[in-house]
């Protein structure tokens, strides 16, 4: 089961990308968002909750494994906050350069309280500020479809 965690975590390796990690995550949940954008509602909302809980235990298995308490390897956070950042949002394929870059600089910076989730133990504090970063970046996008509702 730990190598299951550790494989999850790393979000089927990206997360060993030598150069920034989590930006190696975070174009993992884009393309898992550009697969899936057809799909429900209800389904994306169920593959969210489904990464978030897979995500939160098997970034707790890494963390054990990596003898860390948030590694770098550990990106499934990303893969999630991405799938946050297009939730419902109809956005299309150009729109997710903003979207991933918007999300990358919220998961970065961190606002409050996203930071302040980061103390959660083990896999939920992994977990939880990327989810709250992917919250910021969908209201963002939202915000911009709604001042500039072209080219979205």
């Amino acid at each position: 089961m730990r190598r299951l965690g550790v494989v999850l975590a790393t979000a089927l390796g990206a997360g060993y990308w030598p150069i920034a990690p989590g930006t190696a995550g975070s174009d993992v949940g884009a393309l898992v968002y550009l697969a899936t954008m057809r799909w429900p509602l209800a389904w994306q909302a169920a593959l969210i909750l489904a990464v978030a809980l897979v995500g939160t235990w098997a970034g707790g298995v890494a963390a054990r494994h990596f003898g860390r308490e948030d590694p770098g390897q550990v990106v499934i956070d990303e893969v999630a906050g991405q799938l946050v950042t297009f939730f419902a949002t109809g956005i299309s394929h150009q729109g997710v350069v903003v979207g991933f870059l918007v999300f990358r600089v919220f998961d970065i910076v961190k606002p409050w309280p996203a930071r302040q989730f980061e103390r959660f133990p083990g896999g939920a504090g992994i977990m939880a500020d990327d989810l709250m970063a992917g919250l910021y970046a969908n209201l963002l996008l939202r915000i911009g479809m709604a001042v500039f509702p072209v080219a979205w």
